[in-house]
């Protein structure tokens, strides 16, 4: 944090993410800093330490405040070759005005109408992977996480945005990738990533669809001005491969309600009315977002009292946001029937950046949900099974590394 002199600043809890029992369980760790102070200092390896908010009130200003801007040092690039580079500044990465442009042209085929019209295209390809993953079954056991949570969220942006059926085996390696921000192995994906982008956008000015990239492709006739070839790939790409964001959801959800009887009966006796609220809930207990994307001052601030310079970076423990006391009440305990509205959890965060596809998220895992308690009236975690142990030792993110279920 250049310049900033936090060294006299009572009360300013520290946070070690090289720690492991900050990672095995961030809620216990950021909860505890919460109720010591809205501020605390993160240790980031590699990075030095950030600013991290850890109240709810004040994570929502901080999200929706311009002196807080995500750029490109708020992502980890990898190195590309020099023709990708001008595809690799995405929409997440601009703010004001620039931001707004590009955010207003796909926002349409995101909005909860769009996506309440689209469930049935989303049952559809649920009900097709579930028949589909059940060919991996062993003596009653299967893993959700590869063979259903995975794969579903990729085809269902892909269905949404354009990309051929054809193609989605591709994207779905493309996807894993990315996901695993693995060094070289995503390096090497992009340039196939950007050529598939780029595929199916000449398919579509050729068989033009109902989809997101037939869509931009006639605002960009019809007002060149708007949207730059360029714009155009980098938005595909990036909109494709944001959309995997579901996977962790639907994985966490399903790993939450199985471990939590009396909340999975309760869906079950009700499933219709209860669905909706369910996903709210389980987004703010167990979504997969533990720390926002970095924002940097661009100016001399302050966050509670406390001085933040420009160019230090602050992030939000949504983790301890979500659980927060002074907003939701008994926030420890997982409740599907808790009621929804005013305040709003922050799972798909809030302000300028919030979550675009978070009615087609929310849907999804909704319909997941849905057809797997239809389907599955005995559904319960494989023999044997420690939730967990299920976690993986990941800083940012609140996720399994397997699902097995036993049916």
């Amino acid at each position: 944090m250049t310049g900033t002199d936090v060294s006299e600043l009572p009360e300013i809890p520290e946070i070690d993410l090289t720690d492991v029992e900050v990672i095995r369980d961030p809620f216990a760790a950021y909860g505890r800093a919460r109720e010591r102070s809205p501020l605390a200092r993160l240790q980031v390896p590699g990075q030095g330490p950030w600013w991290v908010v850890t109240r709810y009130e004040q994570a929502r200003e901080m999200l929706s405040d311009p002196r807080f801007e995500i750029n490109e040092a708020s992502f980890m690039r990898p190195d590309v070759p020099d023709d990708c580079v001008p595809y690799m500044r995405t929409m997440s990465e601009m703010n004001g005005h620039e931001h707004a442009r590009l955010r207003k042209l796909v926002s349409p085929a995101f909005s909860p109408r769009r996506a309440a019209a689209f469930r049935p295209r989303i049952e559809v390809i649920v009900e097709r992977l579930l028949d589909e993953a059940m060919e991996h079954a062993q003596d009653g056991v299967l893993d959700l996480l590869p063979h259903f949570a995975r794969p579903l969220p990729m085809d269902v942006i892909c269905d949404l945005v354009g990309i051929p059926e054809s193609d989605r085996l591709m994207w779905r390696a493309y996807g894993a990738t990315v996901a695993a921000a693995a060094g070289e192995d995503f390096a090497r994906a992009i340039p196939g990533i950007m050529e598939g982008a780029k595929a199916a956008i000449a398919r579509r000015r050729d068989e033009p669809a109902d989809d997101l990239v037939s869509d931009l492709i006639n605002t960009q006739v019809e007002d060149g001005d708007r949207l730059t070839d360029t714009e155009l790939v980098t938005l595909i790409w990036h909109l494709v491969m944001a959309g995997q964001t579901p996977i962790n959801l639907i994985a966490n959800a399903m790993t939450a309600l199985l471990a939590h009887p009396e909340q999975l009966a309760a869906l079950r006796a009700d499933s219709e009315s209860l669905m909706p609220l369910a996903v709210e809930e389980l987004t703010r207990w167990c979504g997969s977002t533990l720390l926002t994307v970095p924002r940097y001052a661009n100016e001399d601030t302050e966050i509670s009292g406390v001085p933040v310079r420009k160019g230090d970076a602050v992030t939000v423990s949504v983790a301890a946001a979500n659980r927060d006391p002074r907003v939701f009440t008994d926030p420890e305990r997982l409740d599907i029937t808790r009621p929804q509205g005013t305040p709003a959890h922050l799972g798909f965060a809030h302000g300028p950046h919030f979550c675009l596809g978070a009615s087609i998220g929310r849907v999804q895992t909704q319909v997941a949900l849905g057809s797997l308690l239809r389907r599955f009236p005995d559904l319960a975690l494989a023999s044997g099974t420690d939730p967990v142990e299920l976690r993986a030792l990941d800083p940012g993110t609140w996720r399994v590394t397997a699902l097995p279920v036993s049916f």
